[in-house]
């Protein structure tokens, strides 16, 4: 039997540029201080910023929760990647 994909209305929730909530995410592929790069339903999601820190990541539930100074955040049209890594090791 196949796994269905499960999929969670998209929201951003940015408080005084130092706390962000994402939903609706289904994998990070790559992080750093400066820059987060996450998977959504609604395509690619760049955070840029500075002191960034992925404090809550749970692609079960969709859930992104970062902190820092978020200076950026930047949606590409390329649709969201199976599961990688960093999905795997946070759930």
């Amino acid at each position: 039997m196949a796994e269905e994909k499960l999929t969670f209305p998209h929201s951003l929730v940015l408080e005084e540029r130092k706390n962000l909530s994402v939903s609706g995410v289904s994998d990070v592929d790559s992080f750093d201080e400066d820059m987060i790069i996450a998977f959504t339903d609604l395509g690619e999601l760049t955070i840029k910023g500075s002191g960034l820190h992925i404090s809550q990541l749970n692609t079960q539930l969709g859930e992104l929760n970062v902190e820092g100074n978020v200076t950026a955040l930047i949606y590409s049209t390329d649709q969201p990647r199976a599961a990688g890594f960093l999905g795997k090791l946070f759930r």
